[in-house]
């Protein structure tokens, strides 16, 4: 026998059975005979006992020892798959060598802790700052950069940082708000557009100083650049100078700004501007930088977007085949609106959605049987992919929320 001590406990092996298995370690061991390599193999040997002393866990060897005895490794629910895996690899003993049952489900748990821990990194470096105070140390004035730093990037650094944070949001909603009141017909006057003009200027005067503070206190321009944070506020704040550029290129041409509502007599110098002023709403994502439930809600389409795309997959589907089904059967019907596949797509869409506008409505029997499948369908659809991307976004809320705290 061989007498094998396992963190304290003393395990005793044939030695005719461990020569069975001839690559594991303790299969070496037994069938060594140059003591040298023998004592490579263990962390120490007792010579009055005749023991070979292992540092390692003993509870999961009890699973080895049963594997010398039986043939067969198994796989205890409880076990944590990466020490399990850690201590069958020292002992040098094949993942194969258990029940294809429990490799199976041993192997499923295996990946789910992978992809758990993937994504608790993922969550961590969602609220890492793409740089840290220590990197200025050494640099051209780093130690005022450092304090650009905390004030723009970390809100929870100073009373000032936190003030400024609030306003970057009270500025974005002022913006929204600007943008939207001023397709109000009222506002359209000289009074209100001379308001909105000045409330754009402000904002877009905040906007430009908190990009060049950003810029400042960045250790590296190409990161700067490549981060979407900073791309979304530089989309914020080009808008505003575009349209000033243009609006000096086209200064003789005051028809121009008069009607610039009325596409029929806009110029193709106005239809950009327009496109541009657009952009405005952008701004909106400003926002996502200090809210806990935008960054949730955008992390969750990133990790969710197999289902995402299964469920588009799915509508584009069931939107082609109920269109070719309801023209089929209402084509012929005088005045229908479902005068080729093509037109009979908007109401395929409206009806797997259950929006259900009834601007298109089938008026034969068959056609009504075909909606309501139709509809049905779309009802069960709808159902499956939600609770998980809810279930999803809520976990990962919570966890964001955490770490956030935590910070």
């Amino acid at each position: 026998l061989l007498n094998i001590n396992v963190g304290g406990k003393l395990f005793q092996i044939a030695y005719k059975v461990l020569a069975q298995y001839p690559v594991t370690r303790l299969g070496k061991l037994a069938l060594y005979t140059d003591p040298v390599k023998k004592l490579q193999l263990c962390d120490d040997y007792l010579v009055q006992k005749n023991e070979y002393f292992f540092d390692r866990d003993p509870s999961i060897f009890h699973y080895i020892f049963h594997f010398y005895r039986s043939g067969v490794l198994w796989i205890m629910d409880e076990m944590c798959p990466s020490n399990f895996v850690e201590e069958i690899e020292y002992w040098g003993i094949h993942l194969k060598y258990s029940q294809r049952c429990c490799r199976i489900l041993f192997e499923e748990k295996r990946d789910e802790l992978s992809e758990y821990l993937k994504i608790e990194k993922e969550l961590e470096a969602e609220l890492e700052p793409l740089e840290s105070g220590a990197q200025f140390d050494g640099k051209f004035l780093g130690q005022f950069r450092k304090m650009v730093w905390n004030l723009i990037e970390n809100p929870y650094s100073s009373v000032p940082a936190k003030i400024i944070a609030v306003m970057s949001s009270f500025f974005v909603l002022i913006s929204i708000v600007g943008m939207t009141l001023s397709t109000v017909e009222e506002m359209k006057n000289k009074t209100g557009k001379m308001w909105m003009e000045q409330m754009e200027m402000i904002c877009a005067i905040f906007f430009t100083s908190e990009y060049i503070m950003r810029l400042i206190s960045s250790s590296s321009f190409k990161n700067f650049l490549r981060a979407a944070f900073n791309a979304i506020d530089l989309v914020a704040i080009l808008p505003f100078y575009i349209q000033i550029l243009f609006e000096n290129l086209d200064d003789g041409d005051m028809q121009y700004h008069e009607e610039l509502h009325k596409v029929e007599n806009v110029s193709k110098l106005g239809k950009v501007l327009k496109l541009i002023k657009l952009m405005r709403i952008f701004r909106i994502l400003k926002l996502a930088r200090h809210s806990t439930g935008l960054r949730a809600f955008s992390f969750t389409m990133r990790q969710c977007y197999q289902q995402v795309c299964c469920l588009l997959l799915f509508i584009a589907m069931g939107v082609f085949t109920f269109s070719a089904l309801i023209h089929s059967v209402e084509h012929d019907v005088p005045g229908t609106d479902f005068t080729s596949i093509p037109c009979a797509w908007w109401w395929a869409a409206v009806s797997l959605s259950t929006v259900g506008y009834g601007d298109t409505v089938p008026d034969t029997i068959l056609g009504r049987l075909v909606a309501f499948v139709c509809i049905s369908f779309g009802i069960i659809l709808n159902g499956m992919p939600i609770s998980i991307l809810y279930n999803k976004f809520s976990d990962y809320y919570a966890k964001l929320k955490a770490h956030e705290m935590s910070q």
